[in-house]
């Protein structure tokens, strides 16, 4: 009996289909790396979307990312990026999440600049670089210079805000935000570091602030306990010398307060913060404090809709903590209207 016929083909075959199945391997593998990394940085590309320029791949960007981040908020797995970042010792510098971008009115716009996570050091413009700008009478070649601050709520204003006033043609607005941050804890992000470095490099005429959220909990160094009167009393001292600070360049500052939040001991705490930040806003001059609560929760308590305009208006997010794109829009316009009547800024609008 003849041994049996092997074609070439045949034999060959079989290592083809091997080498096809480790390749749809590596290619599943790949897929299921990208989507964890989407899944975990999705807040911040969300806000790296919001604030990039109007156009398709801003909307495409917002429309996929929008309930990704939602998700991730609600289980709160955007909260594993920034516990990655203090494992590591990561602070200001080259930290993620952190936003710096400056967006310039639209005559001015080819000298926009944006930058994302990247270390600010300070520069000291020569007087001449940057003329007097009254803000009574702002223009696109000399437009008033704002600074908006904060953590992720403030963020919240600040992706809408920064826009609003960018397309009046009249103000050039520079947003710089850390998720999962405050004045509690230097040791990961310093504020008041970061601030110092933005003063110079901006020569902001109005400082924007909204944060807080993060605050309550232990200071480090020295040791002090949440929910003491002496963590109060150091608590009001740092946002006196923050306030301090944010106006000693002639700045006028503008601190928000926090909504109400849907978890109550958490609103409680946020409560506290509120009152805190009042009352250092009274001590300080040159320092507007706003309740944010007439646009986000009339009834004084957390409420996802809202009635405007006579329709129904969703301006919180699902995990009951942060401001909805549509609740941005109405708090900037708050805002906004603040600078009209409080700094006479002609803002059109």
């Amino acid at each position: 009996m003849s041994a049996p016929v092997t074609s070439r083909r045949s034999r060959e075959v079989q290592p083809a289909r091997a080498t096809m199945r480790g390749w749809k391997s590596i290619l599943k593998l790949m897929a299921a790396a990208l989507a964890l990394w989407l899944f975990l940085d999705a807040t911040t590309l969300q806000h790296n979307a919001q604030v990039s320029p109007v156009g398709i791949r801003r909307t495409v960007a917002l429309d996929l990312l929008g309930p990704i981040a939602a998700v991730a908020r609600v289980t709160q797995v955007s909260r594993l990026e920034t516990g990655f970042n203090q494992a590591l010792g990561r602070t200001a510098t080259g930290s993620g999440g952190h936003t710096f971008v400056v967006v310039l009115p639209p005559a001015a716009s080819t000298n926009t600049q944006a930058s994302t996570g990247k270390a600010h050091p300070p520069i000291h413009p020569d007087i001449t670089t940057i003329p007097p700008n009254p803000m009574q009478n702002p223009t696109a070649a000399n437009p008033v210079r704002v600074l908006l601050i904060g953590d992720s709520l403030g963020l919240d204003l600040g992706d809408s805000l920064q826009n609003s006033l960018a397309s009046t043609g009249v103000v050039a607005a520079t947003l710089d935000g850390k998720e999962s941050t405050g004045l509690t804890r230097p040791d990961y992000f310093n504020w008041p570091a970061e601030l110092a470095s933005d003063l110079p490099k901006v020569s902001p005429e109005v400082v924007v602030v909204m944060m807080g959220a993060n605050d309550p909990q232990a200071f480090p160094s020295p040791s002090i306990q949440y929910g003491t009167a002496a963590w109060n009393a150091e608590y009001l001292r740092r946002c006196i010398a923050f306030m301090k600070l944010a106006t000693s360049t002639g700045a006028t500052l503008i601190w928000v307060s926090l909504p109400p939040m849907q978890d109550p001991t958490l609103n409680a705490k946020v409560a506290n913060i509120n009152a805190i930040q009042k009352e250092a806003a009274a001590q300080v001059p040159n320092v507007i404090y706003v309740n944010s609560n007439p646009t986000l929760a009339p009834a004084g308590t957390f409420q996802p809709y809202i009635l405007s305009g006579g329709q129904n208006v969703n301006v919180r997010t699902p995990d009951g903590t942060h401001i909805s794109p549509q609740g941005g829009a109405l708090l900037s316009q708050q805002v906004m209207g603040i600078m009209r009547t409080k700094l006479g800024i002609p803002l059109p609008g």
